[in-house]
């Protein structure tokens, strides 16, 4: 189902591609609820950047921000402006991690996923970004990870991290407190099922198109 069809409440003027596994180094444009326009899905483009980055060019040399640690977001410079108030959710169907098998210098991959492939939504935290040479103005993210749980722990079992899940029930709260204590509090590892297999290997596969639909299938 499309995103009008499953949350037909909302105003979905996300218009970008489907993508089956995306390599957050290409920056894409991404389906997201902001919590500055919380009736609506649209775009917002991977990787925070703060103000100071002027330039596209910089863009692409600044830091990793592809994802913030909850435990920090209020500590650092590029995180803690937006983690009171500009925090919002990105829809996806499931993610990949990477599991270290000791012994070996590659590391497999594992897709995670609800029941069903049904759509849910990840935490993130975003800002407005203006690149000064072009004039283009447009909303960049990065996804708050958590410890991650027992699932998580063992297939990404070199950094126990995971993205943090934010249900349906909790929408509300996330996108609204401007609580630093219960925002905290909403940043946990996901206590709810989730299922797993293990996928083709997408970590490190530089120049292979990987956004394929059978990239999220089992490999025997």
């Amino acid at each position: 189902m499309t995103l009008t069809e499953l949350y037909d409440n909302m105003e979905v003027i996300y218009e970008g591609d489907v993508y089956y596994h995306v390599n957050g180094y290409s920056r894409p444009f991404l389906p997201v609820t902001l919590a500055d326009e919380q009736n609506m899905i649209q775009a917002a483009r991977w990787k925070m950047l703060p103000y100071w980055v002027k330039t596209d060019k910089e863009a692409i040399k600044y830091a990793n921000t592809l994802n913030a640690k909850a435990e920090t977001i209020f500590d650092l410079k590029t995180f803690k402006n937006s983690a009171l108030t500009k925090r919002g959710l990105l829809y996806v169907n499931g993610f990949f991690e990477p599991h270290k098998v000791p012994g070996d210098d590659y590391t497999q991959n594992y897709f995670i996923y609800k029941e069903n492939h049904e759509v849910f939504t990840l935490g993130i935290l975003y800002n407005t970004w203006k690149d000064q040479e072009t004039g283009d103005s447009y909303p960049t993210f990065t996804i708050i990870t958590v410890e991650a749980n027992e699932l998580l722990a063992k297939i990404h079992n070199e950094k126990k991290r995971m993205p943090l899940i934010v249900e349906p029930k909790d929408w509300d709260k996330w996108l609204n407190s401007t609580d630093e204590e219960e925002i905290k509090s909403m940043m946990k590892p996901y206590d709810g099922e989730l299922k797993y297999h293990q996928v083709y290997r997408v970590t490190g596969a530089r120049g292979e198109d990987t956004n394929r639909p059978n990239i999220q299938d089992p490999i025997s």
